[in-house]
């Protein structure tokens, strides 16, 4: 799953964006609102974490264009503690939550949890099932019939990416921005090698499952 935070104070961007890492997310990080406007048009993230106070385009800006470019992204709104008009504002606008600073990390994962409700069955907060064949973001493996295997970060986000989108064909173009960014120069055999290394992994605990090439497309798991 890949995140956008968009937030002025650098140290606090950065420390969200290691808190966010450490709990299998990736994450791009934008310290101004022209920047963060720019990488959150392109679509490709599933939240953006979107602090009100920014040099260059103001937050509720950002916002408004995003929404008005018929952006859908769960957007998070970071606001001062006592600026009611300002949770209210963005709310209107098009945010989807909010909230105040100072925070608990926890309330702040357990908003992201709540807006990017996945397409798989959700069995808690740390599982994603299809079919039967789970995966476990607290253990970083993936499980089948009580046998279970570790995967490399980069393996659990493209198998998250797989299992949250089954029978459907994701481009290698869509795989390589989710995974390593749009602006990113990872090639495709980089994917291929990721994609070898699952099936392995799926073999070795004897999932019923397995991820189809469509050639010179991408993959899908069927």
């Amino acid at each position: 799953m890949r995140i956008l935070v968009v937030e002025d104070e650098i140290q606090l961007a950065d420390a969200l964006s290691e808190i966010l890492r450490r709990n299998m997310y990736t994450v791009d990080t934008s310290y101004n609102g022209t920047d963060g406007l720019d990488n959150a048009m392109s679509g490709v993230y599933d939240c953006i974490i979107l602090d009100v106070m920014l040099p260059g385009i103001n937050g509720f800006e950002v916002l408004r264009k995003l929404r008005k470019e018929k952006i859908s992204t769960p957007v998070l709104l970071l606001t001062a503690k006592s600026e009611v008009e300002d949770k209210i504002n963005g709310l209107d606008i098009g945010a989807d939550d909010y909230l105040t600073k100072p925070f608990v990390t926890g309330e702040l994962l357990a908003r992201i949890r709540a807006l990017t409700r996945r397409k798989g069955e959700i069995i808690d907060e740390n599982r994603l099932d299809y079919n039967g064949l789970e995966l476990n973001k607290s253990t970083c493996s993936v499980i089948w019939n009580g046998n279970d295997v570790k995967l490399s970060l980069k393996e659990y986000q493209i198998m998250e990416l797989l299992i949250s989108n089954p029978h459907q064909i994701l481009p290698k173009e869509r795989i390589i921005e989710k995974i390593w960014g749009y602006e990113s120069d990872v090639e495709y055999n980089n994917i291929e090698v990721y994609i070898s290394f699952l099936r392995k992994k799926l073999s070795v605990i004897s999932a019923p499952v397995q991820i189809k090439t469509a050639r010179g497309i991408g993959y899908s798991l069927e």
